[in-house]
């Protein structure tokens, strides 16, 4: 597994950085995830998910909305081959929600094609619209618990990186 080390603010406030590399298997092709959560235990949760993946994986994460449409549109970063494959979206971020970052990219030419797979706390029934509404390719609820999680985390795995084939580039 090749997974890029990423900084994280810890439950304390402090950064941290959680190295989530495993040289043991070689492999060509890493996905690239993209992470747009605020929570740090959420992001915690799921690096920790994602770390113990059988696909090889690069994770970055994007605090806030408008950093993670900074990045979505920093066209040094993708010239740098960090564009994601998918994103993993949280609704409920500071200043940009998830929903009008999933309307951004659904928007745009040039990300429409990335999925964007929303993962979080809500059950409203009207966020579940409007995700859907907005293009989203699933809607998944986080469930309590790292069991649950790292449940929720291995079906996505099963179905976007084996069953399911990704868009190019």
């Amino acid at each position: 597994m090749n997974i890029q080390a990423v900084g994280v603010m810890d439950t304390y406030g402090t950064d941290s950085v959680i190295d989530t590399a495993d040289s043991t298997q070689k492999v060509d092709k890493a996905i690239n995830i993209l992470i747009v959560e605020d929570n740090a235990g959420d992001i915690r949760l799921t690096l920790e998910a994602l770390k113990r993946s059988n696909i090889p994986n690069e994770l970055y994460v994007a605090k806030d909305g408008i950093e993670a449409m900074s990045l979505l549109n920093n066209s040094d970063a993708q010239s740098k081959g960090i564009r994601p494959d998918m994103v993993l979206l949280d609704l409920n971020l500071p200043k940009k929600s998830g929903h009008e970052v999933l309307q951004e990219i659904k928007q745009n030419d040039e990300l429409k094609r990335i999925p964007v797979l929303v993962l979080t706390t809500s059950k409203s029934e009207s966020d579940i619209i409007a995700a859907y509404n907005n293009h989203a390719n699933c809607y998944l609820t986080k469930p309590i618990g790292f069991k649950r999680f790292n449940e929720v985390i291995r079906c996505i795995e099963s179905f976007w990186f084996s069953m399911a084939t990704l868009p190019p580039k």
